[in-house]
């Protein structure tokens, strides 16, 4: 009788064991997809100021057609996209990239579908692991242009 009572206990905590560790390890699993597709490589990091002042680092992911260098702002509601709306200047820094410039938001569909085309082809499977997180309908596309070019418009 004792002997079954300890089998039964170890059962019920076997079955614990199970219960816990199966949607601990997906949540890892998912955890680490989601930061080899956000952070794995050809990220950026921009420096905003923030309303406050303070300075705020975010990593984003950009891309340079034509030799221009363009963000995507996944939604309006970003902060960094936020803080460009009141201060446009920030500093980019991606690999060797080094480069103080002026976000320019293009409020065009026409923009925000070639950048996300661009960002679609070169992160991959990446973004379409972030697609699947996160609606970038409403994304906005951000040029970053040189101090000197920005246009006062």
């Amino acid at each position: 009788m004792i002997a079954r009572e300890r089998d039964q206990g170890t059962d019920c905590v076997n079955w614990w064991k199970t219960l816990l560790v199966g949607p601990a390890a997906l949540l890892v699993v998912f955890a680490a997809t989601t930061w080899w597709a956000l952070e794995a490589s050809g990220v950026a990091i921009i420096q905003t100021v923030a309303p406050d002042g303070s300075l705020r680092e975010t990593h984003v992911w950009f891309v340079e057609p034509d030799g221009e260098l363009w963000l995507e702002a996944g939604s309006p509601e970003n902060p960094w996209y936020l803080d460009v709306q009141q201060n446009p200047s920030l500093k980019l820094r991606a690999d060797d990239l080094v480069r103080d410039a002026v976000a320019r938001p293009s409020s065009g569909t026409e923009a925000r579908e070639r950048i996300r085309s661009q960002l679609r082809q070169k992160y991959g499977l990446r973004d379409w692991w972030v697609g699947l997180l996160v609606d970038s309908s409403q994304s906005v596309a951000v040029e970053l242009v040189a101090p000197s070019t920005r246009s006062e418009n």
